[in-house]
């Protein structure tokens, strides 16, 4: 990725304060682990460049910008990045004790039937190995631990269900697998789901991504005393065109 590519992707901000800062991670980019083109390094320059945000944050030059979750390099959405350790222990130690409520929203192909029950919450509990899976096994080889996803029906299309989904355990690649299991798997998923679908997706509606977004987090703030929330400020247009597109 050369300098000008790195310039024309923008990374909104979402929030910001002593040492930390929240962004909307676009589809398509890796969080870490490609020195110079991942999240971390486009962060970094973002901070370099904005000298009032680089005054709000106050992080240490040392450390850097680290993230303190995951986000899978196809999906989209909020992630909390550290500017300092100190700040970067307090929230590592919220998301290893599960304090964080973490909400996604997801296009899946089909209409996925209301729960039952008079709860509109429903749940997958469908075990997962530790290890991603793939299209035929979505549930991974070795031994598979409990796995919980809430998800709950936000509107259908002839072709697919929008959903808000919550992990409730944290297994790699959780509620893609879960919906693969479900039998409406993710649109845009290239492992899990249909290629041809995907490929289709692409050729005639211009979507090229995954179809899951990171909407918001819920944690506690050093700078607060109760849990507050990190948000998007929307769905992604191209997610919100594939229900005006198929109506």
């Amino acid at each position: 990725m050369k300098s000008n590519e790195r310039e024309s992707i923008q990374i909104p901000v979402i929030a910001v304060g002593k040492g930390w800062v929240a962004v909307d991670k676009p589809a398509g980019i890796t969080v870490h682990n490609q020195p110079g083109r991942d999240l971390c390094a486009l962060v970094s320059t973002l901070i370099q460049n904005e000298p009032q945000l680089r005054i709000q944050m106050d992080g240490d030059p040392d450390f850097g910008v680290n993230p303190v979750h995951r986000l899978d390099k196809e999906t989209s959405g909020v992630i909390l990045l550290a500017g300092d350790p100190k700040t970067f222990r307090f929230f590592s130690e919220q998301f290893e004790s599960r304090e964080v409520k973490k909400r996604y929203v997801g296009v899946l192909h089909g209409r996925l039937e209301n729960p039952k029950g008079h709860d509109s919450w429903g749940k997958w509990r469908w075990p997962l190995s530790k290890t991603a899976g793939g299209r035929r096994h979505p549930q991974g080889s070795g031994r598979r631990l409990p796995s919980e996803t809430r998800f709950r029906i936000l509107h259908r299309s002839t072709r697919y269900t929008l959903v808000e989904i919550e992990p409730l355990t944290g297994r790699k690649h959780q509620i893609r697998r879960h919906a693969k299991i479900s039998g409406h798997p993710v649109v845009g998923d290239a492992r899990y789901g249909s290629t041809r679908s995907a490929s289709y997706l692409r050729r005639n509606l211009a979507f090229d991504r995954l179809a899951l977004h990171a909407r918001d987090l819920t944690l506690h703030l050093q700078e607060g005393k109760g849990p507050e929330t990190l948000e998007t400020p929307e769905i992604p247009r191209a997610m919100q065109a594939l229900f005006e597109t198929n109506p």
